[in-house]
């Protein structure tokens, strides 16, 4: 079985897509559609922008949602058993599945991203990696942190957790998780603790934007982050795309079910390689490719 997943926040470089806008004839009309439903040339930003204006929030999760939706429609023979995203690479997902249309899908992850941004600035906040500890170790660490939110936000591979929080909840966690033997805890350029209770405003934003779209009965399951269990009913799906932006990604898990459910190769479709990088971690029997 072949499970294709698309990767969330932080895939983003300048340059990106321009080889599919330049000599795909179906991506550039993708393109096209994109720069008339956003009201600006986003194509100009992701072709020639500097890093610093990709990392705007209103360009980057678009910018990594266009490259990974682009990729995936208008590659041969698409045809996946399943699909899955890491964070916002799960609306990819969903527009890769049939769920959401490609229009639709655009213009919720840009409320998405404003709606984040938003919540960031009311509660000031980040996150941080950490290397080398049982999963239990660090939520046993967040627990015990009182009057901070702090709290696991990513799963991502065995011995890599994301923990978001308070910038003063993730500082008293970077020094016990040091204590109880992390390899490192690295604070991640992020402006804002996705992923996590202080998210709820964005939570309540996108919610309403979600129950105003047509979503349609998927061609294929999607393995979401919430659970990192298989939907194909459109409401369930609906609750957890919603849910996921005050819960934590549970990736590392949701790659095991899709493994223990038949699947032994993952394409990746977008930018970079982490999502490859993290599924050899997870199992390293399984082949992997990017597109």
């Amino acid at each position: 079985m072949k499970a294709y997943v698309f990767p969330g926040q932080g895939a983003q470089f300048t340059g990106m897509g321009k080889d599919l806008y330049e000599n795909n004839v179906k991506a550039k009309e993708y393109f096209t559609r994109a720069n008339d439903v956003l009201g600006f040339k986003i194509t100009d930003v992701m072709f020639e922008g500097s890093e610093d204006e990709l990392k705007q929030t209103k360009i980057t999760q678009p910018a990594v949602f266009l490259h990974s939706v682009i990729t995936a429609l208008t590659s041969e023979n698409f045809n996946p058993d399943a699909v899955a995203g890491h964070s916002l690479g799960e609306f990819s997902a969903l527009v890769a599945n049939g769920t959401l249309s490609f229009e639709d899908g655009l213009q919720l992850v840009l409320k998405r991203a404003l709606a984040m941004q938003k919540a960031c600035e009311i509660n000031p906040s980040s996150m941080a990696a950490v290397l080398g500890l049982e999963d239990a170790i660090v939520e046993d660490v967040c627990r015990s942190i009182e009057n901070e939110v702090v709290i696991p936000a990513n799963y991502n591979s065995p011995g890599q957790i994301v923990i978001s929080g308070t910038h003063k909840g993730l500082e008293i966690a970077s020094e016990k998780l040091k204590e109880k033997g992390a390899k490192r805890v690295v604070p991640l350029a992020v402006g804002g603790a996705f992923h996590s209770p202080l998210m709820q405003p964005a939570h309540d934003e996108l919610e309403e934007a979600i129950n105003a779209t047509d979503f349609k009965k998927p061609t294929c399951p999607v393995y979401q982050n919430v659970d990192a269990m298989p939907y194909q009913d459109v409401e369930e799906i609906k609750r957890n795309i919603v849910a996921q932006l005050t819960a934590p990604v549970r990736w590392a898990q949701s790659v095991a079910n899709m493994i223990n459910e038949g699947t032994d190769h993952f394409v990746e479709c977008g930018p970079g390689k982490v999502l490859q990088g993290l599924i050899k971690k997870i199992d390293r029997s399984v082949s992997t490719e990017g597109l």
